[in-house]
């Protein structure tokens, strides 16, 4: 796994070999297809994920949900604007659209983690106040997530703070007590 992340980091997605993650990991090819039978993509896929198993999603909670929302929106949008972090997000989305299987664990193990952690922070401050009663938790992560995913994907414009602080104000808007 240490193998896989750095060779990403040094070379990208595009370059990465499964001779190469078996060289930098000391193994023969053969090993990591015994235990990857999908190759690169399922080796990738567990890296990721176990990076994240082992750094816990957590989001701020200063008490003030829209400035903790604007610290996740600002670096999910960061995250998605990095040339070098988007190019391997983006080759394993390309790998998702052709295997039902992976992108069933991209969703489960990478995505549902910030999604759950989030719609976490919703429920406090529901629970404070903060959030209407009647809101859909789940709509609002979507709503969160989906155009920044939508932007990056299809290229519609720019990943900036502006736009994370446009984006959250839509958010805050449909979500705050008194909303419709």
């Amino acid at each position: 796994m240490d193998a896989t992340l750095a060779l990403l980091g040094d070379t990208g997605y595009a370059r990465l070999t499964v001779e190469a993650i078996a060289s930098r990991a000391g193994v023969g090819k053969q090993t990591i297809y015994r235990w990857w039978e999908r190759g690169k993509p399922a080796v990738v896929l567990d890296a990721m994920a176990e990076n994240v198993a082992s750094n816990p999603v957590a989001l701020p909670d200063t008490g003030n949900l829209e400035a903790d929302l604007r610290v996740v929106i600002r670096a999910t949008v960061a995250e998605f604007a990095d040339p070098k972090l988007s190019a391997t997000t983006r080759a394993l989305t390309v790998e998702t659209m052709v295997d039902d299987e992976l992108a069933g664990q991209v969703r489960d193990r990478l995505l549902r983690p910030h999604l759950h952690a989030v719609r976490r922070r919703l429920v406090v401050a529901r629970d404070a106040g903060q959030v209407r009663a009647e809101a859909d938790l789940d709509h609002a992560v979507e709503s969160i997530f989906g155009p920044i995913f939508h932007r990056w994907l299809l290229r519609t414009g720019p990943l900036t703070d502006e736009y994370a602080d446009g984006l959250l104000e839509h958010v805050m808007a449909a979500l705050r007590p008194g909303s419709a």
